[in-house]
């Protein structure tokens, strides 16, 4: 795993959404089971991107005040940013293969 923040502000967060390769954002809760079991399968796609982009988890009661302003709603909810502009998204626990292939669409 490239990171985990406990928290983010705006601006780190507008930095962070800038960057020329994918960053695929897990927005997840340790109580909830779904986000939880997720974190195995975000190891692997980490692993598998080398630095050809970032997965970074973000503990939505950690941050409040981003989750709210991207109306997370349903957890485990996964994005994929690129150049500031968010290019996926979609609530749900999904798959390595899955995420990988969505990825490379994007490098």
């Amino acid at each position: 795993m490239d990171n985990q923040y406990n928290f983010f502000s705006m601006s780190k967060f507008g930095e962070l959404i800038e960057s020329k390769t994918p960053v695929l954002l897990d927005f997840y809760a340790e109580w909830n089971e779904q986000s939880t079991a997720m974190h195995a399968v975000l190891r692997d796609v980490a692993a598998a991107l080398g630095d050809k982009g970032k997965v970074i988890k973000i503990d939505i009661d950690k941050n409040k005040e981003l989750s709210q302003a991207l109306r997370v709603k349903g957890l485990p909810t996964l994005m994929i940013y690129k150049n500031g502009e968010m290019i996926w998204r979609q609530s749900g626990v999904q798959d390595a293969n899955t995420l990988l292939g969505i990825l490379n669409e994007y490098i």
